[in-house]
């Protein structure tokens, strides 16, 4: 495992930035689920997500249930993350868990592929009400 510190990558397949997630972009106070998009500049399917998805997410379910917030795949990264491996493509989706990462989206399939992959992945990690 991999630590970064002081928000930069070190190096490795593993990266982890604490133990619990605490406030600031990466922390809403009380919310247990959130998702973690990484972008970089010029990428074109992010901004796909952007126009496609983003308007109307922070409205829907998935949205309520796991606010999005975005992280540039070179950092900063927020403090308290734990992820299994450094994101390697943008964008990717990690949905966090008390700041522990569920699971994960690589890449963009368009928004009708994307709600279904989130969905499958939210209904894993006990998101959605039953």
């Amino acid at each position: 495992m991999v630590t970064i510190g002081k928000r930069r990558f070190l190096g490795g397949a593993a990266l982890a930035l604490g133990a619990a997630l605490s406030g600031g972009t990466a922390g809403a106070q009380g919310q247990r689920f959130r998702l973690l998009m990484v972008v970089q500049r010029g990428c074109v399917y992010c901004a796909a997500w952007r126009r496609e998805v983003g308007p109307a997410y922070p409205a829907s379910r998935e949205g309520r249930i796991a606010p999005v917030f975005e992280v540039d795949i070179n950092g900063p990264w927020p403090d308290g993350l734990a992820i299994g491996a450094a994101p390697y493509a943008t964008p990717t989706f990690i949905l966090l868990d008390h700041g522990h990462e569920a699971d994960r989206i690589e890449g963009y399939p368009g928004a009708d592929l994307f709600r279904a992959d989130l969905l499958r992945i939210m209904a894993e990690a006990g998101a959605l009400p039953r």
